[in-house]
Formats: C-alpha cells, structure tokens, sequence
C-alpha cells in the first residue's frame, strides 16, 4: 500500500489546516513542497486542482482537494483517532458551520490584506485594508461571544473547526490583533497554539516567517 502523499508549503494557512488533522490521526505521509525550487510539484498541482491551490492529497488513485474535504477523508480512510467531524450529523453540522466561520470570516479577510500587500505599492487596492479589518472587527466580536464557556469550538471537542481555527486565528492576530478585551476568543487561541499537533505546526513554518508581509506585530 503506497503512503498518502501530501502537496503544499509549511507557512500556507490552509495547509496548516490539513497539516493538523495529518499529526492529531497520526497518518504518515510523504510531503511535497510546493514552491519555485519544486517547479514539478507546482505542475502537479497545477493540473490537480482547479486553480492550482494547496493543500492536495493523492492517496494511491484517488485525489482529495480543499482542506475540509482532506479532513474528512482522513476520518474515513486514515489513522485511529476520534474523527475531526463528528459522526452524528446533527453533530457534524456544528462542526461544519464554525469550519466556514474560520475560513471565510477570518482567513479570507486577513487574505485580502496579505495580497494586497503583496501587489507593488502603486498596484494596492486602497479600500483593502479597512474593510477587512471591519470584517475582522466583526468576526472577533462575534467568536468572542461563541467561545465563552467553551473549550474548543464545536461540540466540546478538538476537531474540524479548530484545525481551521488554528492558522486563521494565528495569522489574523498576527496581521490585526485581536482586542484585548475579546479574552475569551484570545484564550482560545492560546489554547489552539499550545496544542501539540498546532505547535507542532508553528514551529515547522518558523523559518519562513520573514515572508509574511503585514509587519508590525510579533506572533504570539
């Protein structure tokens, strides 16, 4: 049986994602850089995925893209922990909803900041900034609120929403700090980086951190 072979970069968000879930089953997988020093793994991505976006696994003849979908595949087919979504589907559905809440409220804001930033300085959409940053605002508040009492952020246990979590909360931070006053969502996350498999995965991506582009703030 071949190993599951994995495609992305160590300081991408949604890799990181996928990545946790990889060390909480404890699945052994062959990584495959993707960068311009691997122009080949480039090419295979570029063919497997419809924008050329990572993370990618290839498990024998079988491809998995977009990092949710690796995480479920991974609860059906590798490794003997707990599964990251539950199989109750009336639990799944939480679960779910919280991994959508990270991605498309915390990442893909602080995503249009990095971007933007990456454009050459006369190329730089000027409206960019403040208008994720207000969904931010948004976004903070409200999981504030969500984790009050709470653990981790769904269903009482580490899982999908917390893999998605980890990244979108770490960079999001990094790029717009979350207010002092949300303790609740600020002690989450140093939940989230004091767990094994997330600092695992932090500290993987160290040697890339001069790459990201919204200076200024130390990630803590």
């Amino acid at each position: 049986m071949s190993m599951v072979r994995v495609y992305g970069h160590p300081f991408a968000a949604f890799y990181w994602k996928a990545l946790i879930a990889l060390y909480e089953r404890d699945v052994p997988f062959a990584f495959l850089m993707v960068d311009a020093e691997h122009p080949e793994n480039v090419e295979a991505v570029r063919r497997l995925a419809p924008t050329g976006q990572f993370p990618v696994l290839v498990d024998g003849d079988r491809t998995v893209i977009e990092s949710a979908a690796i995480i479920e595949y991974l609860d059906l087919h590798h490794g003997e922990a707990p599964p990251m979504v539950p199989a109750d589907p009336r639990a799944a559905i939480e679960a779910r909803q919280m991994d959508g809440v990270f991605d498309d409220y915390v990442s893909a804001p602080l995503s249009r900041m990095v971007l933007n930033a990456l454009r050459e300085e006369d190329k730089r959409d000027p409206y960019v900034g403040a208008e994720a940053k207000a969904t931010l605002d948004k976004s903070y508040a409200w999981l504030n609120r969500w984790m009050e009492g709470r653990t981790w952020a769904a269903n009482d246990a580490f899982g999908l929403a917390d893999c998605a979590a980890a990244p979108a909360l770490f960079y999001a931070h990094w790029g717009y700090p979350i207010p002092a006053s949300h303790t609740a969502l600020r002690d989450y996350r140093a939940r989230l980086l004091a767990r094994p498999s997330v600092a695992r995965v932090v500290d993987e991506a160290k040697p890339w951190r001069e790459n990201f582009p919204l200076k200024g703030h130390t990630p803590d």
